[in-house]
């Protein structure tokens, strides 16, 4: 089974994708927004071509936890994703994730210019990461295989 993990901002959609064993996430593609609809058919897409099974979409939630400006449009453009899509679609927090990839690229010695490029795929890897990593700890605890 395979998860599409997600990191929209207001220009591009970082996209990750897992392996078929839902362990390890990767870098697949980064989308160039152009609006709304095309937006939605260009994640569609992704969805269909890589036979994924469920899309997780990075929100980015204020320190607090409450829901800003930014995790509205995030939740606006999980709402468009929920009416095409057949598979789940799953908002998770993903505080402090872009500065995390941004050190991680930093600490790889990647100039600023290969940083902003790829920042947003980097991102979306941590979000699918965490998540996954998550329902293997919920797994383990229950003493039964992640849903």
């Amino acid at each position: 089974m395979r998860y599409l993990g997600l990191d929209v901002g207001d220009s591009r959609i970082g996209v990750a994708r897992s392996d078929e064993t839902a362990t390890l996430a990767s870098g697949l593609d980064t989308i160039t927004r152009v609006g709304p609809r095309k937006d939605v058919k260009a994640v569609a897409a992704l969805v269909r071509a890589n036979e994924v099974a469920e899309v997780v979409v990075g929100l980015p939630r204020q320190l607090d936890g409450d829901i800003g400006p930014q995790a509205r449009k995030v939740l606006t453009f999980v709402d468009g994703l929920r009416a095409v899509l057949k598979v789940p679609v799953v908002p998770w927090d993903e505080r402090f994730t872009t500065a995390e990839a941004r050190r991680v690229l930093i600490e790889g010695d990647v100039s600023r210019k290969g940083r902003r490029a790829v920042v947003d795929k980097v991102s979306a890897i941590l979000i699918l990461q965490s998540y996954l990593d998550s329902r293997k700890l919920v797994g383990a605890a229950s003493g039964s295989p992640p849903p």
